[in-house]
């Protein structure tokens, strides 16, 4: 599980910063998911190793102008380079309506298929948003100026390692066979042998997990969605300073954000959606912010445009 950050400002762009967006390599898959999609967020791409292309399903997780206002853009470039494979949009209810508006208005006509998803029900009743064999999506309401939800993906429990030396030494011929016994799955062999897979495999890998939560004030939703992730990415908007200004305005400080990594118990903080104030050189910088939250969760990292993560077990993660 990887993940980069393609704009980590808040409300408006800066020198170094484009505003929000996120992108998630799940495990094993050549899939991209995309978290939020801030105006300039395709140039983003571009500028990095990412490919459109390879864009499957896209989350947002609010209706403000810095999270959605590259989406229509970034869509109609897919569009463009002739992709034919539809992609799926999670999100609030007005979602679909803001992206129909903006297509019809701009006679821009898809050839491919995009499907909404709502996740309004999702979020309040605590069911799950997506789920195939390895991965699931939950959602989780977060407390904000407008409906904003934060998101949640799991990787699910993966067969334990499959001792290659122990199947030869046994006699058990490489192919097909093999990929049954990984499988857990019993098999019998030409001479009539019996072999379960729970004899040539260790005991089950507890899968990932990553939660992406913005924009929101403290609350203790954000908690619950954040239980023992092994990554937790928080806005964090303000310093402990603007405290006050945190609360009128549904964001959150370093020391909140810190303060719900350290309740969820999670592996890894990392703390993005930096107001732009906060420049090298100002009476207040990113640095401030970075310390302001290691005093309560050491673990925590600061976000930039173009850092790229890979999500492990215990130690959290590597990062470029």
């Amino acid at each position: 599980m990887q993940v980069t950050f393609l704009g980590t400002s808040s409300g408006v762009p800066t020198l170094t910063r484009n505003v929000s967006a996120m992108v998630l390599k799940p495990p094993q898959r050549s899939e991209l998911w995309l978290f939020d999609c801030g105006e300039g967020t395709q140039h983003q791409f571009t500028k990095s190793k990412l490919k459109l292309s390879q864009i499957k399903k896209i989350f947002i997780s609010h209706m403000h102008g810095d999270h959605i206002y590259g989406l229509p853009g970034l869509l109609a470039s897919i569009g463009l380079a002739g992709r034919s494979s539809g992609i799926e949009l999670f999100g609030p209810a007005p979602l679909k309506n803001f992206i129909d508006s903006c297509l019809y208005n701009s006679s821009c006509r898809l050839a491919y298929s995009l499907k909404f998803h709502k996740v309004e029900n999702a979020a309040i009743h605590k069911e799950t948003l997506f789920e195939d064999s390895e991965l699931e999506v939950k959602t989780a309401p977060l407390k904000h100026r407008i409906p904003s939800f934060a998101y949640r993906v799991n990787q699910k429990t993966r067969p334990g390692r499959f001792d290659i030396e122990k199947a030869k030494s046994n006699g058990i011929p490489p192919g097909p066979v093999y990929a049954a016994l990984q499988r857990g799955e019993e098999v019998r062999l030409e001479d009539g042998r019996i072999f379960s897979g729970k004899q040539f495999c260790g005991p089950p890998r507890p899968g990932l997990s990553m939660v992406y939560c913005t924009d929101t004030v403290y609350t203790e939703s954000a908690i619950e969605i954040s239980r023992q992730a092994d990554l937790l990415i928080h806005e964090s908007t303000y310093s402990f300073k603007e405290t006050e200004m945190a609360y009128e305005r549904g964001h959150s400080t370093a020391t909140m954000a810190a303060q719900i990594a350290e309740k969820a118990n999670v592996d890894k903080l990392i703390l993005t959606h930096l107001s732009p104030r906060y420049t090298p050189g100002n009476q207040t910088c990113p640095n401030d912010l970075l310390n302001e939250a290691k005093a309560i969760f050491p673990n925590t990292q600061l976000a930039k445009d173009f850092l790229q993560i890979d999500v492990n077990k215990s130690c959290n993660c590597n990062s470029s």
